[in-house]
């Protein structure tokens, strides 16, 4: 059983390939959605496909996905592995549903912290009776490059590098110091505070540059970059 995993964010869409429980790999779609989808499905067959998606897509996908495979959209009708224990459940994002339904599905159990580095940082908490309790959002990577240029007069845009040094010595390593170290403090620092409250606790970073991030935090967490891919495919074993 081959199945099509797709995650539609605000900065990049992408598609994974799971041959049983297995992933396979990664695919980066360009901008005509449609096109990129039928290439895939010509190539690799998928019986099964799944949507997350925090845009307004071309509905021709849907169509498509409907009409080539078993297809299910992540959203209010999905059934979860986990319970929305929030005011208003149908305000949580698809892709946070993704993360929440990993956690459960491979943490069973135990309190766990996930957050997802993308366009903007999500904080999931998903307590040890698969209740997702919610969490935070703050301003994501490039968010923060580019808000710091767009919101003054003379600072550049500037690039994202992980060998940096924690004093810059000019304003482009000023910049990333600011961004990259910020970010590691602030996960740093909610990593903390859950502790704090909740005690033992497992915690699992993912999304983009995820690796890198890891190698500079304190605190001890388990990075996955296809965290997301892997609770899409949990969901659909659920509802396909």
């Amino acid at each position: 059983m081959t199945t099509l995993c797709l995650d539609f964010g605000n900065s990049r869409r992408k598609a994974a390939i799971f041959k049983e429980d297995r992933f396979i790999e990664e695919i980066l779609l360009t901008d005509d959605l449609v096109g990129s989808v039928a290439s895939i499905i010509q190539q690799q067959q998928p019986q099964r496909s799944i949507l997350s998606s925090v845009i307004n897509h071309d509905e021709k996908v849907e169509q498509l996905l409907s009409a080539t495979t078993k297809f299910h959209k992540l959203g209010t009708q999905t059934t979860l592995n986990f319970t929305i224990a929030v005011g208003k459940p149908e305000t949580v994002g698809a892709d946070r549903l993704a993360l929440s339904a990993a956690a459960a599905h491979f943490f069973p159990g135990m309190n766990n912290l996930v957050i997802g580095l993308g366009t903007c940082i999500t904080y999931n908490f998903i307590n040890q009776y698969q209740q997702f309790l919610g969490g935070s959002i703050s301003p994501g990577m490039d968010m923060r490059f580019r808000c710091m240029h767009e919101y003054t007069a003379k600072l550049p845009l500037v690039q994202p590098t992980f060998t940096l040094p924690l004093i810059g010595y000019d304003t482009k390593t000023n910049i990333q110091s600011g961004v990259v170290y910020g970010m590691c403090c602030e996960i740093d620092g909610y990593i903390e505070k859950y502790g704090e409250k909740y005690g033992n606790f497992n915690v699992v970073l993912t999304g983009g540059n995820s690796a890198h991030f890891a190698s500079l935090l304190k605190n001890k967490i388990f990075a996955d970059h296809n965290f997301l891919y892997k609770g899409l495919y949990a969901l659909s074993e659920l509802n396909n």
